[in-house]
């Protein structure tokens, strides 16, 4: 996991912005490392949409994101990097939570200064905790770690309750603190971006994290803009949550409207390329040399498991009769 985390702060400190999808769960992430991504995101509000079918109000935990970051880290042979919420409590819990997201194997984290019930940055209503709460975090968080080399991040939600200036006095006293990265969440204009990056990456040399979210607080630039902007990284926290929630729709009620799956097969993978998307013949290709040795006999004769019956009614699964 070391070598991870030191590639994660390599690929931050490149000239090239580090451009940083979300997954919900396991399946896309790989999906987001076969396109070729370098780093993977968990965040708080996609998972308690996934998993809890929520908004992102702090009903999730810390047991269900640390839960979530092994599911995620064991898929994938890139870096993940995950919200971590608020620590979930005071600087004793954020330790606690570092630790297990540590032993997870991400690679970097993010911790916020919102108090309990935390909401997502790009809702209305949120608050700040005092600056000398958050800076006893991130001294918590920098202290619990083993491993150097995982990145702890500052998040300030600040500027939506106090404005620009708190928010960049606060960034600085988070990095003061030992914070490696900062993230200040929701700015409204390419004017306060700009502020944030040269502040914090161009006068202070600590990488700098912008957030983009379509229906959100903050303008829609793309990774070329953010990077001419001075951004390290650009993380997309809903981008898997809002694209299966418009593809799910559109397929199910087509389904509804017609009872015919044909028709929608266009819209979906088939069942031998998803088998190859979640790696069944590669574990079909171990089982087999497990059995007969590296080379052996039975190489070429997939398991019978994996075939599709002549009969669709001779499948086990198979009820029929419709209603």
């Amino acid at each position: 996991m070391t070598r991870r985390r030191r590639l994660f702060r390599e690929d931050l400190a490149a000239p090239e912005i580090l451009l940083v999808p979300v997954a919900h769960d396991p399946l896309c992430a790989r999906i987001i490392e076969r396109a070729g991504f370098r780093a993977v995101g968990l965040g708080g509000y996609a998972n308690s949409a996934a998993l809890l079918g929520l908004p992102d109000l702090e009903v999730l935990g810390a047991k269900e994101m640390v839960d979530a970051a092994w599911r995620t880290v064991d898929a994938v042979d890139i870096p993940v990097f995950t919200d971590a919420d608020n620590g979930y409590g005071d600087a004793t819990n954020v330790a606690w939570t570092v630790r297990q997201l540590e032993r997870a194997g991400v690679a970097g984290l993010f911790v916020e200064d919102q108090p309990s019930p935390k909401r997502c940055g790009h809702m209305n209503g949120k608050r700040v905790v005092p600056v000398e709460e958050m800076v006893a975090k991130i001294r918590a968080a920098v202290d619990a770690r083993s491993d150097g080399e995982m990145l702890i991040t500052a998040r300030t939600d600040a500027l939506a309750v106090h404005g620009i200036d708190d928010a960049m006095a606060r960034a600085h006293r988070y990095v003061d603190a030992g914070a490696d990265a900062v993230f200040v969440e929701s700015p409204t204009t390419e004017k306060q971006l700009r502020r944030i990056a040269g502040e914090i990456t161009a006068a202070r040399g600590i990488p700098t994290m912008a957030n983009i979210i379509p229906g959100g607080a903050t303008p829609l630039l793309t990774a070329g803009e953010l990077q001419g902007l001075g951004f390290s990284m650009v993380i997309y926290p809903t981008i898997a949550s809002y694209t299966i929630a418009r593809a799910v729709t559109d397929v199910v009620t087509g389904l509804l409207a017609t009872g015919d799956v044909s028709a929608l097969a266009a819209e979906m993978v088939d069942f031998g390329q998803f088998n190859e998307l979640v790696g069944l013949d590669r574990i079909r290709a171990k089982e087999r040399e497990y059995r007969h040795g590296p080379g052996g006999a039975g190489r070429s004769d997939p398991s019978a498991v994996d075939r599709l019956p002549a009969d669709p009614a001779s499948c086990p699964t198979h009820r029929g009769g419709g209603r």
